[in-house]
């Protein structure tokens, strides 16, 4: 199961983001790629409470589309959310912390890997249910739309969810009724374990956008600038109340679809042709020929994203356990955490 879609470059694009902006970008792709394998590297070594799906290989479509949208904007992410929520910007300490199950988590504990949420930077939620973010995004554009805000939000799922009935119904909604909502299929081709074909008559998934009477957009998912540019003509369009935009984004996870899971499916020539087109040093080669970058320059960001990481792994360590009766008092929204100060 291969793509010929793109391929090792980065293409310019017009307007081209400020040298800031796009080493802001590079930025985002390091520290999504260096959270997973910080996190690869604790589950080995440490006894760390459930799974994890790891996002290594997409980090161009998180960053790409987050990019393009303001603070204020909404997410809804997937059982491998963690790069849409370092994109989205949620604090390294409190993600970190969630993953060892701590009082200090974003959810205090108790969402773990897959729950991953922060209403304070519009990370609406990651889940466990496949497709199950479609329908809260849109639910979350429709809000926009009737506070008369310029709101946007977007939905990340993957080529799995195409066929649930969420999906369909959700798009079917945002077409009727314009709602300023982006839908990002991550597609990295396989479902777990089963290729796109197999599941699917139409490989060619922007397509389906037609049927909801708005625009179908399919990119190189490993290419940052590619995806960001759909993501800004996009999210501008939503700004408009022009109605909602399916973005494909043609990509790749580079490890298992959860945990050591060994992806026994895949051809060791695949694996290997798709991490030639790996989006972070692709980027940062960019980058440096167009004289944004240096190679110290690079490393630095590196050393900068790693000390980060070091600081959140601390502090998830000596953050406290959650109390025991915090579960009770979790299962429903309240106007006050109890366990404030």
């Amino acid at each position: 199961m291969t793509t010929t879609l793109g391929g090792c470059s980065i293409t310019p694009i017009d307007p081209m983001p400020t040298p800031d902006k796009l080493k802001t970008i590079y930025r985002m792709l390091v520290a999504c790629r260096e959270f997973e394998d910080r996190l690869y590297n604790l589950f080995l070594t440490e006894s760390m409470p459930g799974t994890m799906h790891q996002y290594t290989g997409q980090e161009a479509v998180a960053v790409g589309i987050c990019a393009a949208l303001r603070p204020d904007d909404y997410i809804t992410s997937t059982h491998r959310g963690h790069g849409h929520a370092v994109a989205k910007g949620v604090p390294l300490r409190g993600m970190m912390a969630e993953m060892f199950a701590k009082d200090g988590g974003c959810c205090r504990g108790m969402g773990g890997s897959m729950h991953i949420t922060d209403p304070d930077v519009g990370m609406l939620g990651a889940t466990g249910i496949v497709g199950g973010g479609i329908p809260i995004a849109t639910g979350a554009a429709l809000s926009a739309q009737m506070r008369g805000s310029d709101q946007v939000a977007v939905s990340f799922f993957g080529e799995g969810a195409i066929n649930i009935g969420g999906f369909h119904e959700s798009l079917n909604q945002a077409g009727v009724w314009k709602l300023p909502v982006i839908y990002v299929c991550e597609n990295n081709f396989y479902a777990f374990s089963v290729a796109v074909e197999r599941a699917s008559a139409i490989t060619n998934l922007a397509e389906r956008a037609a049927a909801y009477g708005f625009p179908g957009i399919a990119v190189d998912g490993n290419d940052v600038l590619a995806v960001y540019a759909a993501a800004r003509e996009a999210v501008e369009r939503a700004r408009r109340q022009e109605g909602p935009t399916l973005i494909e984004c043609k990509t790749y996870r580079q490890r298992g679809h959860s945990r050591f899971e060994k992806a026994n499916y895949r051809s060791e020539e695949e694996v290997k042709a798709w991490i030639a087109r790996d989006p972070i040093p692709r980027f940062r080669q960019f980058l440096i020929e167009q004289a944004v970058l240096t190679e110290e320059e690079a490393k630095q960001i590196r050393q900068a994203v790693l000390a980060e990481l070091v600081d959140a792994v601390s502090f998830a360590r000596q953050s406290p356990e959650p109390p025991p009766d915090a579960a009770l008092h979790y299962m429903f929204a309240t106007d006050r955490d109890p366990h404030s100060p």
